[in-house]
């Protein structure tokens, strides 16, 4: 695994963090009357207008793709955190308490991915962004299709890995945007 693409990942997530922690203030745990589609379907837009972005290399709203990839790290991992809350759990929850699991989350996103990268060699740094954002569409249609069959799997991973690979990458395109910004990118 390349050197520094762990620090790289936790400087991404950081960020992600920080603008997750400025909307919890904002919104405090609204967020947790949300069923699991309406995750998705929240992920899905914003997958969406980046693809969008990308293809026609124009934009009515002026924000461009990097608040969007950081949207689908924070919904993902919310995604991930009310898969593991019960129905019972109060929808206002301790900021503390919704930081420790979205720091849980994050964490074995990371983890994951630093196992898949060393199996698969990094090959995520030789691809274009533009095939990370169909690979989150098509998570994303998987995991409808698994929603609409009650969320069983028959020979496939569950929803909770599609929005860990998801969180990942994401994590992947903004490292990719900011290594183009630091000249240290390849025309992928």
């Amino acid at each position: 695994m390349g050197s520094n693409t762990t620090e790289q990942y936790r400087v991404v997530i950081d960020q992600a963090r920080q603008t997750f922690i400025a909307k919890n203030q904002d919104y405090g745990t609204a967020w947790r009357i949300l069923r699991i589609s309406s995750f998705v379907d929240q992920l899905f837009i914003k997958a969406k207008r980046i693809r969008s972005i990308e293809e026609h290399q124009q934009k009515a709203v002026d924000e461009g793709v990097e608040p969007e990839f950081t949207g689908l790290i924070n919904y993902a991992a919310l995604a991930l955190i009310q898969l593991k809350l019960t129905a019972e759990k109060p929808l206002e929850m301790p900021f503390e308490e919704v930081l420790a699991l979205y720091d849980e989350v994050t964490t074995e996103a990371r983890e994951l991915m630093e196992k898949k990268n060393h199996d698969y060699g990094e090959v995520w740094r030789e691809m274009w962004q533009r095939s990370l954002t169909d690979m989150i569409l098509m998570k994303l249609l998987r995991v409808r299709k698994l929603l609409e069959q009650d969320g069983k799997a028959i020979a496939s991973e569950g929803i909770d890995a599609s929005f860990y690979d998801i969180i990942n990458y994401s994590v992947f395109a903004l490292i990719k945007m900011q290594e183009r910004h630091e000249g240290n990118y390849h025309s992928h």
